[in-house]
Parts: structure tokens; C-alpha cells; sequence
């Protein structure tokens, strides 16, 4: 392995919105000088928030990529948003690093999504630095946030770094093991100092502490230890290094990135402890492949994971890729087998923020780099040595959380409505679009309503349409009750060949979520064998529009006993309609109800939330199924109607101050209480008149 590639390093900033990853990112570019001056998000100046609307709403709606060196080392970072709604494709984006750089707010400490984000990183067991940030803001709370990292996270922290002071006093950290202090302006600039005389005794006691924290992750080393051997620093540094890979270990650092206090022993803390692209505890050493494991290497086949696709307004779509094994130069001929195309690398490029340098140099194993014009390449894609062909399994990705239907500002735009929001798809895999055969809307699917809402607004600005986000059609379904016997008789002369079609059938409910049964009890050949699947066509075809209120009838079966033919008027049309029409006698006597979708929904809050949280479920007409709480944080679990959980995301925020976080995903039907019903149909009927 080379040098170089052994000092490279390749992680993500990972933390829940508003911590302030995106001003991290920048004090890390600005320390570099990577960046001239350093961005503010309010200002909408940072370097990787480049998009309108991110600037508009001042977050992250995509992924920030940003090459740098840092004293001669080459980084590469990608900036994940935190808002649940763009972080969808999180187990792509992890796909592309070999580390995380986590960060945790020293004022808010440990939110709901912040446990679930870690658990996403935990999963794949990515080596983690934490950086505690807004260190001297009112109310910052180091203590605090460190204990949120370790109880409500089940982390094992290394302390890296010391606050010196908090608040308006933060003035810089002490390096525990190292024994030294940094003070820091709020320019970029650091200067070594001496331990301040009222940490002395704390940093001592620490210092202790954090050499048996790292003695017990290398049995040597712990001998040593307990020998009262004095173990030199470099050691330890080379253990919290192993142990950082292993997982045993997770350094914390802190700072103030708005100010650009700390961003030095932050990059020391990334090159020290987090791992290069081929050492064996890396996140992609070992690379899953279909039909077993590839090993990362320098030299030999490229194996490349296409982990994100954006737009450029220039260059078009940009793919951006992951370089897992091999090295990939200028105009390289790749295989993508998942479309069976031959994919020409061009140009590397490198990007920062908007903009991308051309690469000098080849992009060997853990290169994020982006790729220019490929012809037939995705999001989740491989690329390959022809002669090599490898594939990397996709991950696996969260279902939609939410639909809203998608209608025109005009009529008759809704092809290029449909084109335009299509085109997004390329760029956002969270994202999906369909035609509800039932309904006709356009639904458009994601992760959030304000998911759905930059997607339109981004549509409006580079395609010149203008959707309207509207809520979507509940899918009710109708059900029967009883059973009953009619005859369906279809009967039409008009001159030469008529049509006739006679079945005699019995209709009756099923259980919930039965579904549709057709029973063929025809003996005697009293319909011809090639009518009695016309007659179940008819049935089924009727049984779509309902007849309650135009919702699909389901959970019955249908059993056709009898019926009578005519040698030269019967066809299958005559026997479809003839099951329609048994279908719709057997509708005027049965007892027709109304199904409402009910889904499974679970709620993550801080534990002072959770009656609050249980109050408006239950006000949604919900069925709390239990609770659990775990470091503060309760996670709770419902079945409640889908038609009461339309605007729930906006007041759950409201309820939580926006610490809550939840998923929903349909379950079951239940019968819909008469009120509601009654309202359904009657909406049902007034669109069909």
C-alpha cells in the first residue's frame, strides 16, 4: 500500500438537523484552505449548501463532496444531511466511507434521530470520531452531551479533547493523554498553551482514566499498565487508533465550528484515529460482492459504487462514485453490469461543493470522485473491468414514509408534470412516482412532506412546470357481509348474431384480508368451459369500481353453480357482462361496509414528550400498542387510521420542538365506524355524479 493511499482518509459528517454539520464541513475546508473565507448557512454562503433551496430553507436537502489536503494528506468528505426527510439514501452515502465523523450538539446533546442515525452507522460498524459542537453557545453543555453519547448511545467515548471553558468563555481544549492545551481564536487560529491551573487536577484524573480506557482494548499494553510501566504516548495513540477501528473506542472532540474553533484538532483527531481505504478494520476492506468477498487492493480489476447521481447545470449529470479496488484513470472503459453498457470513465473529477477540479492523478480505493456523461449508469450501480465483471449488492432502502398526489397548475400538463418530477428520480432514489390505477393521480412518494415539497419547488425551477402537491386518496376498500344467491342474465338482439350470458352465482363475505376466491361448481356443462373465466373477469372487473362509494370490493368469494347458453349468441363478452351484472344483484342484497387502512406507527421522543405523543394518537382515533423507553428516549408504537396521520410530521414537530421522529407503514384494514363511513360515501357518490 502506498503512502499516500495509507494517509488518505474518506468519511462522512453525520448528525441530526441543526447541529451544524455543514459549518463543520466549512471550518474544516476553511482550516485547509480548501475555502478563502469561511461560509455562513444564514448568510447562504457555505460552500457545499449551494442549492436554492437549501439556501432558501438553510439546510442540507443533498449531499455535500469536498476534496482537500490536509498537511499533504488528501481527504474526502461527504456532508449527509440531517433532516430525516433527505436522508433516505443514508445506506449509499455510508456505502462511499471508510469513517464518520459524528456530530452532536453541545446544546440539544442527544435527539431522537440521533439514535437512529447511529444506529444506521453502528450497523456497519464505521469507525466514529464525535465532535460535540456550538461549544460556546448559551446553554452549551459538554458534560451533558458526553453523557447523552455514551447512555443514550451505548458509546464507549474516548475524550480526545477537554473543553476549556463554555458558553462566551470557550476559549479552547486540553489533549487528555497528551497532557497539552490549544487555545483557539475565532479567525481559525490556534496557539499552544499551558494547561489552565483550574483543570489541573481534572485533566490529571482524566488523563488516568483515559489510559486505562485504552489499556483495555490491547491486553500488552494493559500488562504494562498494571505493571506501572510508563507507557509513551505514540503507543496509545497507536492503540486508540486500533481500538477507534475495531469499534471499541470512539473519540470525542468539541469546538465551536461557527467560529472555526477546533477544526485543527479535529483533522488531527481524523488522521490519527480514522482508517485508510485498505486497513483491514475499514468500513469497504472487505467488499460483499455477488458470489462471495472481494479484497480492496491498490492494483488489479476496478471495482467502483456509484453512490449518488446530481445535476449539474453544466455538465449534466454527474455521477459520483466510490472507488472500492482497483484505480480508475482518465477515458477508462468500464462495464456496468447491471445494463450490460460499456461506460467511458473521461475526466476525473473532484468535486467541491458546485464546483469540480479535473484530477491530475488516478483515483485509486477510497476516491469519491465524480463521473461526466456515463450513458446507461444509476444510483446503485456498479462499474467494472469488462474482463472482471463484478456486481455490489444495492443496499437495502427505507420504505416511503409519505404520498401526496401530484396535479398540474393546468389542465392537460400532466405529461410534463409526470416528465419533470421523473427526471428527479435519477438524482433522488428516495423519491418515487406512479399512476394510481385506481384513483388516476400522479403519486409522487418520499420521505417527508417538505421531502415532496423541495422536490416540487426543484421541478419548478429547472423544468418551468408548476405541480401542485395535493393530499392523496385514501385507499378505502369496500367488503361484504352474509351470503346470497342471484342470477346475472345478459340478453341483446339486434339484428343477426345477439348476445346472451347466464350464470347463476353465490356470493359471500370472507375474513379480513382474504381476498378474492372464484369457485368454478359448473357440472353438466351447463356454461361451456371457455365462458366460466369470463364470468370471473366479469366479476373482478366490477368488483375494482365497488359499489358503495367506487373503492375495490375485497374479502369475498364468488362461486358460479349454474347458468344457461345459446349455441350461436353465447361469447366471453356476453358472459363477462353477465357476471357484472350478477355481481351488482349480488351488491343491492348483501350488506356492503367500509374498510379504512390502518397503519403501524412508531414514534421516537424524549421521555418528557411521551404523554403528550400518546394523547394526540389516541385523538387520531389510534390504538397505542406500548412504549419502551431506553436513555431518555421513548420509543412508542400505534395502529391508527392512515386518513388521521395526513399532517402528523408538522405536528409532531410542533409537539416535540422538533426532537420527535417517526415511521409509519400500512398494517391492516379495519371496518370504518359509521360517522367517517358515511362522509366516505357520500364524497364517494358526489364524484361520480
Amino acid at each position: 500500500m502506498s503512502d499516500n493511499l495509507a494517509s488518505q482518509r474518506t468519511y462522512a459528517l453525520i448528525g441530526h438537523g441543526g447541529c451544524g454539520k455543514t459549518s463543520v464541513a466549512e471550518m474544516l475546508l476553511f482550516t485547509t484552505g480548501a475555502v478563502a473565507r469561511l461560509g455562513k448557512i444564514e448568510e447562504g454562503t457555505t460552500a457545499l449548501d449551494y442549492e436554492p433551496e437549501e439556501i432558501k430553507r438553510r439546510g442540507s436537502t443533498q449531499p455535500g463532496l469536498a476534496t482537500f489536503q490536509y498537511n499533504k494528506n488528501r481527504h474526502f468528505l461527504l456532508d449527509i444531511p440531517g433532516d430525516g426527510s433527505f436522508n433516505g439514501d443514508l445506506p449509499y452515502l455510508l456505502r462511499a466511507v471508510d469513517g464518520v465523523v459524528f456530530v452532536v450538539d453541545a446544546v440539544d446533546g442527544v435527539k431522537p434521530l440521533t439514535k437512529k442515525l447511529w444506529g444506521e452507522v453502528a450497523k456497519l460498524g464505521l469507525p466514529t470520531i464525535f465532535f460535540i459542537n456550538k461549544m460556546d453557545r448559551d446553554r452549551a453543555d459538554f458534560d451533558m452531551a458526553l453523557t447523552g453519547i455514551r447512555e443514550k448511545l451505548g458509546v464507549k467515548t474516548y475524550i480526545q479533547n477537554l473543553p476549556i471553558g463554555s458558553k462566551e468563555d470557550f476559549k479552547g481544549v486540553v489533549n487528555v493523554l497528551e497532557g497539552k492545551a490549544y487555545f483557539f481564536d475565532d479567525k481559525g487560529g490556534m496557539a499552544e498553551g499551558p494547561i489552565p491551573d483550574d483543570m489541573a487536577d481534572e485533566v490529571e484524573t482524566l488523563h488516568e482514566t483515559m489510559i486505562e480506557e485504552v489499556a483495555v482494548s490491547d491486553e500488552q499494553l494493559m500488562e504494562r499498565y498494571l505493571e506501572g510501566e510508563a507507557i509513551p504516548v505514540e503507543e496509545l495513540l497507536a492503540a486508540v487508533h486500533a481500538a477507534t477501528l475495531s469499534g471499541a473506542l470512539c473519540p470525542v472532540c468539541c469546538g465551536s465550528a461557527l467560529k472555526a474553533m477546533g477544526g485543527q484538532r479535529l483533522l488531527a483527531a481524523i488522521q490519527n484515529y480514522l482508517p485508510g481505504p485498505l486497513e483491514a478494520a475499514g468500513g469497504n476492506k472487505t467488499i460483499t460482492i455477488e458470489g462471495g468477498e472481494l479484497v480492496a487492493a491498490e492494483t488489479g480489476p476496478v471495482v467502483a459504487f456509484v453512490v449518488k447521481t446530481l445535476f449539474d447545470p453544466f455538465a449534466g449529470q454527474l455521477s459520483i462514485v466510490r472507488v472500492l479496488s482497483g484505480t480508475v484513470t482518465t477515458n477508462l472503459e468500464l462495464l456496468n453490469p447491471a445494463t450490460g453498457s460499456s461506460e467511458r470513465a473521461g475526466q476525473i473529477l473532484l468535486p467541491l461543493g458546485k464546483e469540480a477540479a479535473i484530477s491530475k492523478e488516478p483515483a485509486g480505493p477510497g476516491s469519491v470522485i465524480a463521473l461526466a456523461k456515463l450513458k446507461d449508469t444509476a444510483t446503485g450501480h456498479t462499474l467494472c473491468d469488462p474482463k472482471k465483471p463484478v456486481v455490489v449488492p444495492a443496499p437495502v432502502l427505507p420504505p416511503p414514509m409519505i404520498s401526496y398526489a401530484l396535479a398540474p397548475a393546468e389542465k392537460g400538463d400532466e405529461d410534463k408534470v409526470f416528465s419533470a418530477m421523473s427526471k428527479l428520480l435519477d438524482e433522488d432514489i428516495t423519491l418515487s412516482i406512479t399512476r394510481d390505477e385506481e384513483t388516476g393521480d400522479i403519486l409522487i412518494s418520499g420521505m417527508g412532506q417538505t421531502h415532496l415539497e423541495t422536490a416540487v419547488e426543484k421541478a419548478r425551477r429547472r423544468y418551468k412546470v408548476s405541480p401542485v402537491l395535493k393530499a392523496p386518496k385514501i385507499p378505502y376498500r369496500e367488503t361484504v357481509k352474509g351470503k346470497v344467491e342471484v342470477q346475472g342474465r345478459h340478453k341483446k338482439q339486434t339484428g343477426g348474431r345477439g348476445q346472451f350470458g347466464d350464470c347463476w352465482i353465490r356470493m359471500e363475505g370472507l375474513p379480513r384480508g382474504s381476498g378474492y376466491e372464484f369457485v368454478d361448481a359448473i357440472v353438466g356443462g351447463a356454461i361451456p368451459r371457455q365462458y366460466i373465466p369470463a364470468v370471473d373477469k366479469g366479476v373482478q372487473e366490477s368488483s375494482v369500481r365497488g359499489f358503495l362509494a367506487g373503492y375495490p370490493l375485497v374479502d369475498f368469494r364468488v362461486t358460479l353453480y349454474d347458468g344457461s347458453f345459446h349455441t350461436v349468441d353465447s361469447s366471453e363478452m356476453a358472459f363477462k357482462i353477465a357476471g357484472s351484472v350478477g355481481f351488482k344483484a349480488a351488491c343491492e342484497k348483501l350488506k356492503i361496509s367500509l374498510l379504512e387502512p390502518i397503519v403501524l406507527v412508531s414514534v421516537s421522543c424524549p421521555d418528557e414528550y411521551m404523554g403528550d405523543i400518546i394523547g394526540d394518537l389516541s385523538s387520531r382515533r389510534g390504538k397505542v400498542l406500548g412504549s419502551d423507553s431506553t436513555g431518555g428516549i421513548t420509543e412508542i408504537q400505534a395502529h391508527v387510521p392512515m386518513a388521521e396521520m395526513q399532517e402528523y410530521a408538522k405536528t409532531l414537530s410542533s409537539m416535540t420542538g422538533g426532537q420527535g421522529a417517526f415511521t409509519l407503514a400500512f398494517d391492516h384494514y379495519e371496518e370504518c365506524p359509521p360517522p367517517i363511513a358515511e362522509k366516505v360515501v357520500a364524497e364517494g357518490k358526489k364524484k361520480e355524479e
